[in-house]
């Protein structure tokens, strides 16, 4: 089985290094980046290979002999990224999460007999799996919420956030409206509106603020309420708006002494510095979902949870754990042949086939990262 990982950023390269444990399996990780291909430098069972993955004949050239693709690269790639995959007859799981719709891509996929789970991190990801598992085991679902967020452990001033993704990618989050269901209706809200405050134990208060995280769910489940927030420490929500309401964010080029720049892309190298999580450096990923409805005349909500930190071991970020393992686990599905459907296929369809999220549930486990289930009747 040959698997071709295309990024060897924070994420790409654990997800290598977890396939590359698999017996009867080759790993191919492509990147542009030296550095980060020098990270993976003697790793049994994985070939590097520099290429720029925004070339599609370099990219075509990686492909070939592949037998499953995974696509970490930056979400402004990732559509592109996806159509060329499919077009290349690869199944892939991709968690590119670019802005544009993937499910765009379901027809081609289906002509070419490709099998492609798309956003399949942690949310979304496991977000969409779960809500979309909840949502089949009631006669009628009310409601939905999603409270989700990556953080370091220790606050730093100014900004207090770390991330393993590119930064323009946790920028996008800030300018990419969001959209959410509200009694049957589709409501379009700026990113970061909404605020409220949440406590978790063992983190304290954090503030939730409304982002672009539904994403295919708002298509997929009929459910007439359904939200999803993003979790910072307290003041983050100000910083981001301040610094987007001032330009920093747009990508509109400006003159400044006869050269035109992106504020966004000057933003961007400005802020990796700060946000870049350095190793050792402990993270923790915090998820709640909130499902409710009824069940042969019952009210049940089902609650599922996750609290993971950096792993000391493995030296492996959480933020990578949680959402590299969740597309590892699917990679894995689809090799073993647990799910073929062909097309492009959202998180929650998988999460609709019980055996199925069984089986990513106690991979993820097995790898240290554990969803907790409370369910209540009434």
């Amino acid at each position: 089985m040959n698997i071709v990982v295309l990024g060897a950023g924070l994420v790409g390269a654990p997800m290598a290094k977890d396939l590359a444990g698999d017996a009867g399996v080759r790993v191919t990780v492509a990147d542009i980046s030296d550095t980060a291909l020098a990270r993976l430098s003697g790793q049994d069972g994985i070939q590097t290979v520099k290429a720029d993955l925004a070339d599609q004949t370099a990219l075509a050239g990686v492909m070939d002999g592949a037998d499953i693709v995974v696509s970490a690269v930056p979400g402004f790639m990732g559509f592109a990224t996806l159509k060329a995959i499919i077009e290349a007859g690869k199944d892939v799981v991709d968690i590119a999460f670019c802005p544009e719709d993937p499910l765009l891509l379901d027809a081609p996929a289906r002509e070419k007999g490709v099998t492609a789970v798309v956003d399949c991190g942690v949310a979304p990801g496991m977000s969409n799996m779960l809500t979309g598992h909840c949502h089949s085991r009631l006669d009628r679902t009310d409601s939905a919420i999603i409270y989700v967020g990556g953080l370091p452990e220790i606050r730093r001033w100014p900004y207090e956030y770390k991330a393993v993704f590119s930064p323009i990618d946790v920028i996008e989050e800030y300018v990419r409206p969001a959209f959410y269901v509200e009694n049957g209706t589709m409501v379009k809200r700026p990113a970061l509106s909404d605020p409220e405050y949440i406590d978790f134990p063992g983190v304290g208060t954090l503030e939730a603020f409304n982002t672009d995280g539904l994403r295919s769910l708002v298509k997929t489940l009929e459910i007439p309420n359904m939200k999803e927030k993003t979790l910072r420490y307290p003041g983050h929500i100000e910083k981001m708006a301040v610094l987007r309401e001032s330009g920093f964010f747009s990508t509109a080029p400006v003159e400044v002494n006869g050269a035109m720049i992106r504020p966004l892309d000057l933003t961007a190298r400005l802020l990796f510095p700060m946000w870049q999580l350095k190793e050792g450096e402990v993270d923790i990923t915090l998820m709640k979902i909130v499902v409710e409805g009824e069940k042969a005349g019952r009210r049940i909500r089902y609650t599922w949870d996750l609290f993971d930190r950096y792993d000391p071991a493995t030296r492996v970020h959480s933020m990578a754990r949680t959402t590299g393992y969740t597309a590892t686990m699917a990679v894995r599905l689809i090799r073993d042949g647990h799910f073929s459907q062909k097309g492009v296929t959202p998180p929650e369809r998988i999460g609709m086939v019980p055996e199925c999220v069984a089986f990513i549930l106690d991979g993820l486990a097995r790898r240290g990262v554990e969803y907790r289930e409370t369910v209540e009747k009434r």
